[in-house]
């Protein structure tokens, strides 16, 4: 599903140079769940963003579903997100004026789609049933819980049937119970959907449950396991 070959990122600070990721060689194959750890600053979230196509690495290639993101004008990695990607943050990143459906179909209003109302809306309240939701579908964030927020905001994520989620410390605003809650959501994304999850987190307990933990340090792929 995803190559990645001698990939770095530098950025601009003050007139320096920041290497952030220092060649990254990986390969992620089809349903694959992955976690991605490594303390602030290690690299981490830039790593995160490069695997889907929300950055691009300053040298190396990125391959993905046989299509090299490294040659992509912003217009053409902004139709590959749309058509590719969801992605689930760690705040939600709800709209508040929105209520849960609204929110959840939002996606469906970019790029080129051809979906009548009907099937907006009927797309919209299959994600919700999806995780749980249903019957919450006209409640505005302020009146849901923090678990329930992140359940709309993966029902979001994954209302353009993406072929890769990303996950940035999904749990991270969540008590351990309801983040065990969310993170059995996923697991169960991951196995009935067929999706390739790249998830990043600080928790190794969570990081176990995955099927394969890479450790970022200091902008190179210290271990997998």
């Amino acid at each position: 599903m995803i190559t990645l070959k001698n990939v770095t990122k530098d950025f601009e600070l003050n007139n320096s140079k920041i290497e952030v990721l220092k060649g990254i060689n990986l390969e992620i194959g089809d349903d694959e769940f992955i976690a991605l750890m490594g303390s602030s600053g290690s690299g981490k979230s830039t790593l995160l963003g490069i695997l889907g196509g929300i950055d691009s690495p300053t040298s190396g290639n990125i391959s993905v579903k046989d299509q090299d993101l490294s040659k992509k004008t912003e217009d053409e990695l902004a139709e590959f997100r749309n058509k590719n990607v969801g992605i689930i943050f760690q705040a939600y990143n709800l709209i508040p004026s929105l209520t849960a459906i609204e929110n959840v179909k939002a996606p469906l209003f970019a790029g080129d789609n051809k979906l009548s109302s009907k099937e907006i809306e009927d797309k919209g309240r299959k994600m919700l049933r999806l995780v749980g939701l249903e019957d919450r579908s006209k409640h505005k964030p302020s009146e849901l819980s923090g678990g329930e927020q992140q359940r709309v905001a993966i029902a979001r994520a994954l209302i353009n049937e993406p072929r890769i989620l990303l996950a940035d410390e999904p749990t991270g605003n969540l008590d351990s119970k309801i983040g065990g809650h969310i993170l059995n959501l996923i697991q169960k994304i991951n196995k009935e959907m067929k999706l390739t999850i790249i998830m990043a987190t600080h928790d190794e307990k969570i990081a176990r449950l995955t099927d394969r933990i890479i450790t970022i340090s200091d902008g190179i792929i210290e271990n997998e396991k």
